[in-house]
């Protein structure tokens, strides 16, 4: 697929995937030409991916850390359609960072694209919460954790929740 220049290439892992919490936005985006499905890749590097406060999953940038390739979606977004991913992750709030991965297709072919990456600020002690030990893969099992935003409380932040989630003894 040649790169358009309007479009970005995002990897979904989580709640966006078909299926979770978070895909009737990808649908929306689907249905208003802001988005196209590709097809199902893996990273190419072995990344954690973990669950932090109310079953949220978060893809660390944490290379070499990770025992598994995490597998995902391939989705082509407009530009526009990318404001409003970069919303729903909380980019301007530093929930998530959306930077370069290199992902590989189900026959091997290398792809670059972007992946919403949990916040550098607090990616190793959500690792280290997490026992560092995380999953190839947000399936319907780890997904029955998930907390919708309209349930989690209204008087702490997520970034909050963030912290206290790290700091929080087992």
């Amino acid at each position: 697929m040649s790169h358009n220049p309007n479009k970005t290439l995002i990897f979904t892992y989580g709640t966006l995937k078909r299926g979770f919490a978070n895909h009737p936005l990808m649908e929306d985006l689907i249905s208003h030409n802001d988005a196209v499905f590709i097809g199902s890749y893996v990273t190419d590097l072995q990344l954690p991916l973990v669950k932090g406060p109310y079953g949220v999953p978060f893809l660390l940038n944490l290379p070499g850390s990770g025992r598994h390739r995490v597998r995902g979606e391939l989705y082509s977004v407009s530009d526009s359609g990318i404001g409003r991913l970069d919303e729903l992750e909380g980019i301007a709030c530093g929930h998530y960072e959306r930077l370069p991965i290199t992902l590989r297709s189900e026959d091997n072919g290398m792809t670059e694209a972007e992946a919403y990456y949990g916040h550098r600020s607090f990616a190793e002690e959500m690792w280290r919460k997490n026992g560092e030990a995380g999953f190839d893969a947000y399936t319907e099992e780890l997904a029955k954790g998930y907390v919708r935003r309209d349930l989690r409380p209204k008087d702490l932040s997520f970034r909050d929740a963030i912290r206290l989630f790290c700091v929080q003894e087992v």
